[in-house]
């Protein structure tokens, strides 16, 4: 069974025979490894002290910060963050077990723990007191199978691969001796030889004999071809392994303020690993927040006098999808380009506020009031006949209201539709390099297929700042109309959901919400098809084109829902430095580094390959200039 603490356990990710390291998500839907230590052991005494000793001691020396703990607990536990590596394992390493890790396979989605392979041994007593830094062990770590010895005074033989190494080598017996037979020199005594001696200049011969031409260097310029075949050869080898292996995993830049925050997390609204997390992370990343601001003044329409002498400012907020990486957003149209008669009934609504304040219309009336002047009312800019003041501005992921600067982007309306033609609107920010979202635009809809609906929603009461996030539910849809195509679906995310998306299992859009005018409070249940969207995207000449980053971020997803932890990491770590708004990359990245997935860069036999090869090519190269100089001095 999964152990007791303030962690959802995802799955085991190894075991010993004092405890286990598990992956877990805090409340905050943050990433972390837990080292727990099995109640049997720590019952038994000196363990439970030597388990917080190692920690604090690796947390202080050892390069191992830890981000919470509970000694106490009848099952010792320690956390380490995701980033931090393997903390778990290296914790058990350092108590000298045993630790095996769990082989590679899919996640567990049940909860339940898995085998450790391997019997654990038994504890039979406790260890000594940690006094200093865990010493590295050398070679696999042993079993505990007793209580662990203190440490010898003298130093120990070194253990080389068959056996101990002699630390003394032998002398050689004997010294050379004379060589026997050398010639004597001549010297008192010797007998006189009276043989005639030969006289050289008398020979018939040539006394100077001319110069043997030199030997041909062939054993050098073998040599020197040779080392130039090897820096050929091996250059090119470690260029092949280092493209064939991708290009390192980009480093992640470091934030200069605060880490975002993603507007959704998807593995705290649905099972871990599920299709349904899958979806949500697909769609998630691309939720625009929209909220456009309107300042203008109330006049009579038929003298175009002022009603009131200062501008009103009002908002409207929505949801959008961007669908292009360049930064086309699709959204509502009466949210970013409200029609005129919205526009008054806004006005006049802010208008009865002041007349309540001043105390000439009473708060009953205020209906009343905005319903009888309607008519006879327009709102305009400072000069009669001008158009009010309009700005609109777009976040992603958590977003505030009121925010016109920082994480806010400016954009503007490109085309819209009318009521008749589907109430969309096409939004230009003034960034490209977004998260886009692929719209299905083959999607067969029919009453009671289960999809997924994503939007904006708030549950603070303070409006003007008020903090968002994207929420999603799952929906079935309740009726098709077949003319229009629109359907109903049967919940609603919240009022600032309109323009938000339903999105198929594999995460595509397949509609866009809109209000249900036909329900009293108006819920955001109605959705546009996706027809409608591809006849506004052509109508403005933009494409439903992902971008490089995007390309990237799915195949992250690919690997990490297949148990490719490794591949996984590497791909998130790109998009996430190659694409920064796509907070979800990061998200993922710590998840499948805590999963037990390295980034891998280049093999680790490349470089020294390369060097190897290159110092080979200098060297062929010096040796061709020598010889090349020493012909020239003959």
């Amino acid at each position: 069974m999964q152990p007791d603490g303030p962690y959802r356990y995802t799955h085991l990710l190894g075991g010993s025979p004092v405890g286990k390291a598990w992956a877990a998500v805090d409340g905050q839907g943050r990433f972390v490894t837990v080292a727990v230590l099995d109640a049997t052991v720590a019952a038994t005494a000196g363990w439970r002290e030597a388990f917080a000793a190692i920690t604090n001691n690796l947390a202080q020396t050892g390069g191992m910060p830890f981000v919470y703990a509970d000694f106490s607990a009848a099952a010792p536990w320690v956390a380490y963050p995701a980033e931090a590596g393997p903390g778990a394992e290296r914790l058990f390493r350092a108590l000298g077990v045993e630790y095996q890790p769990v082989p590679a396979t899919p996640p567990n989605l049940s909860g339940l723990p898995q085998p450790v392979s391997g019997a654990p041994q038994s504890v039979s007593s406790p260890p000594d007191p940690v006094s200093g830094a865990p010493q590295p062990t050398s070679g696999s770590p042993q079993p505990v199978s007793g209580s662990p010895q203190p440490g010898l005074d003298r130093p120990q033989p070194i253990l080389g691969a068959f056996g101990p190494v002699s630390g003394t080598s032998q002398p050689v017996s004997g010294a050379p001796g004379p060589v026997s037979g050398a010639p004597a020199s001549p010297g008192f005594g010797t007998p006189f030889d009276d043989t005639p001696q030969h006289d050289p200049f008398t020979a018939p011969v040539r006394r100077i004999q001319p110069s043997a031409p030199p030997k041909r260097q062939t054993g050098l310029w073998a040599a020197i071809a040779a080392l130039l075949l090897v820096a050929a050869i091996g250059g090119g080898a470690g260029v092949w392994a280092i493209s064939a292996s991708g290009p390192e995993a980009p480093p992640v830049p470091a934030p200069t303020a605060s880490p975002l925050a993603p507007g959704l997390k998807p593995w705290a609204v649905a099972p871990p690993r599920s299709d349904e997390e899958r979806a949500l992370a697909t769609a998630a990343p691309s939720i625009v927040f929209l909220e456009a601001i309107v300042t203008g003044y109330v006049r009579g329409k038929q003298r175009n006098e002022l009603l009131h002498p200062d501008p009103f400012t009002f908002s409207r907020r929505c949801t959008g999808v961007v669908v292009n990486h360049d930064g086309h957003v699709v959204t509502n149209a009466q949210c970013v380009q409200p029609t005129p008669d919205i526009l008054v009934e806004h006005a006049l609504g802010e208008l009865a506020k002041v007349q309540v304040a001043n105390g000439d219309v009473k708060t009953a009336d205020v209906d009343n009031y905005v319903r009888t002047r309607m008519a006879t009312t327009v709102f305009t800019g400072s000069e009669p006949g001008t158009e009010p003041e309009a700005s609109l501005y777009g976040q992603l992921n958590v977003a505030t209201g009121d925010l016109t600067s920082g994480a806010a982007i400016s954009g503007s309306v490109v085309r819209a539709l009318t009521l008749e033609e589907g109430n969309l609107a096409l939004v230009k920010l003034d960034q490209g390099n977004l998260p886009a979202v692929e719209v299905n635009a083959s999607a067969t809809i029919a009453a009671g297929t289960a999809l997924h609906a994503l939007g904006y929603a708030t549950a603070d009461t303070d409006y003007r700042s008020a903090t968002y996030s994207v929420e999603s539910k799952q929906v079935q849809v309740t009726e098709v109309d077949l003319e229009s195509s629109t359907y109903r679906i049967s919940d609603d995310v919240g009022v600032s959901s309109r323009g938000g998306i339903v999105v198929d299992p594999q995460g595509q859009v397949v509609g866009i919400l809109d209000n249900d005018v036909l329900q009293p409070d108006r819920p955001n249940r109605l959705v546009v098809p996706v027809s409608r969207v591809n006849g506004l995207l052509s109508a403005a000449g933009v494409g439903n084109t992902l971008g490089g980053p995007d390309q990237l971020y799915r195949e992250g997803l690919d690997a990490y829902f297949d148990g490719e932890d490794s591949r996984a990491a590497a791909r998130f770590a790109e998009v996430a430095a190659e694409s920064p708004t796509n907070a979800l990359a990061e998200a993922y990245r710590e998840a499948a580094v805590a999963a037990g997935g390295d980034e891998p860069s280049r093999p680790g036999w490349a470089v020294p390959l390369l060097i190897a090869a290159g110092v080979a090519l200098i060297g062929g190269v010096a040796a061709l200039v020598w010889l090349r100089l020493r012909q020239n001095t003959r």
